[in-house]
């Protein structure tokens, strides 16, 4: 089976990894995890990252067929919508987001969000396969940082989402509404049962204490043997009380609130109000005396 060649990009403001990747024989590719520019600052969002990814399909000659998420994420808006209304390519990602929408959908009051998934165009079941050019995409649900977390494998090659970090790093947190430490546990045990010469993309990377570079691909010889979370050796039990007592100590992302009410659309934002403008919901939780602060 032919390997796909596969272009990372790294967007260090969100510390994602977004790819390109293509089978060399039909040059048909898939664009997974795109990130949208958005500064919560000033509220303005813009394409110069998703640019980078167009610009390096067409040097490539790649026609663009899909555009995939691991996930709905915590930690950037997507550019998927913009992906898709450049090359025309549908939005795939695993079915288990409707999980995820009903989670959210009353925490943002998201009125006009479609029911069912409806703003993506293909929900992935567990173990569904789908070609890309002449390479076969298989779909692993591996939830746990969410209960919609899939990985995409093809042939040797897999992208892992969230699920995994690089291999003297660690794993994702499991405290989102919906994730669970023991479920994300049993994920990584499904990834780690792979191949070992098996190549794992990252979605992330924050720099291991030690290392000065960004790095985005590892192996599941590599994870087995040194990951300090789920190396061999590490029971269950363990990981949970780890995973558990470790994101007690986790701030929320700094874009966890506008993420996750756009990217369970599909990247789509709110509608416009009467003013033609769009606006993100913040929920407010008041402490303490904020309570009759904000009456």
């Amino acid at each position: 089976m032919d390997k796909p060649v596969i272009r990372a990009f790294f967007d260090e403001p969100t510390n994602t990894v977004s790819y390109l990747v293509w089978d060399p024989a039909t040059r048909e590719g898939a664009v997974i995890d795109p990130v949208l520019d958005y500064d919560h600052r000033s509220g303005e969002a813009d394409t110069a990252f998703a640019d980078r990814i167009l610009a390096a399909a067409a040097e490539e000659g790649v026609a663009i067929r899909w555009v995939l998420e691991t996930h709905a994420h915590a930690d950037h808006l997507t550019a998927a919508p913009y992906i898709k209304a450049r090359t025309g390519a549908p939005i795939g990602i695993g079915e288990h987001i409707k999980d995820v929408q009903r989670i959210f959908r009353p925490v943002f009051d998201a009125r006009d969000l479609k029911p069912e998934g409806g703003d993506f165009d293909r929900l992935f079941r567990d173990g569904e396969r789908f070609p890309l050019g002449r390479l076969e995409v298989e779909v692993l649900h591996v939830p746990g940082h969410t209960p919609a977390d899939v990985a995409y494998r093809i042939g040797d090659d897999v992208f892992v989402g969230d699920t995994l970090f690089m291999h003297d790093y660690g794993t994702a947190r499991a405290d989102f509404p919906g994730g669970d430490a023991r479920t994300l546990y049993r994920s990584i045990r499904r990834l780690l049962a792979l191949p070992p010469e098996t190549r794992l993309w990252m979605c992330h990377d924050y720099k291991a204490p030690g290392r000065d570079h960004y790095a985005w691909q590892s192996t599941v010889a590599e994870q087995r043997a040194h990951n300090p979370h789920v190396r061999d050796g590490v029971t269950e039990e363990e990981f949970v009380r780890f995973r558990t007592e470790r994101d007690r100590t986790l701030a929320a992302p700094l874009l966890l609130l506008p993420s996750i009410q756009v990217n369970i659309r599909a990247g789509r934002f709110p509608e416009a109000e009467e003013n033609g403008v769009r606006y993100l919901r913040i929920p407010v939780r008041a402490k303490g005396g904020a309570a009759a602060a904000i009456r």
